[in-house]
């Protein structure tokens, strides 16, 4: 992400809009429980983003007070070619593990999703 002079907080915000279904837009609101972060942060890295030219924020036709933020071309591209990267550098990391390793690393991160999405594991968050 250095790179492409984004840090990763940036990619999170580009990745979650390119997930998003065409035009690739998705409110403030949205793109804060995409990536996991308050919208006042959500906000700084839009802000960072617009000004490079990688996303637009428009009023929401829906809720006057509201912004939708979409991918431009250039933003697009960005992320699918960082997105690219990514995967090959995931997959580099795999490459130390053989099949039946991948499918247990599989299972247990699994497992431990479905653990934080029932609410357990909950013990630590602040």
């Amino acid at each position: 992400f250095a790179a492409a002079r984004l840090a990763p907080g940036e990619f999170d915000v580009l990745a979650a809009l390119r997930r998003s279904a065409p035009p690739h837009a998705l409110s403030n609101g949205d793109l804060a429980r995409a990536t996991l972060v308050t919208p006042g942060g959500v906000t700084k890295r839009i802000d960072r983003l617009a000004a490079a030219g990688l996303v637009t924020r428009t009023r929401d036709p829906e809720d006057a007070r509201g912004r939708v933020v979409a991918l431009t071309a250039a933003g697009r591209d960005l992320a699918d070619r960082l997105i690219r990267v990514h995967m090959a550098n995931e997959a580099a990391i795999l490459e130390a593990l053989d099949g039946d390793e991948r499918h247990l690393l599989a299972s247990l991160l699994g497992k431990l999703l479905a653990s934080v999405e029932a609410g357990q594991g909950t013990k630590y968050r602040d």
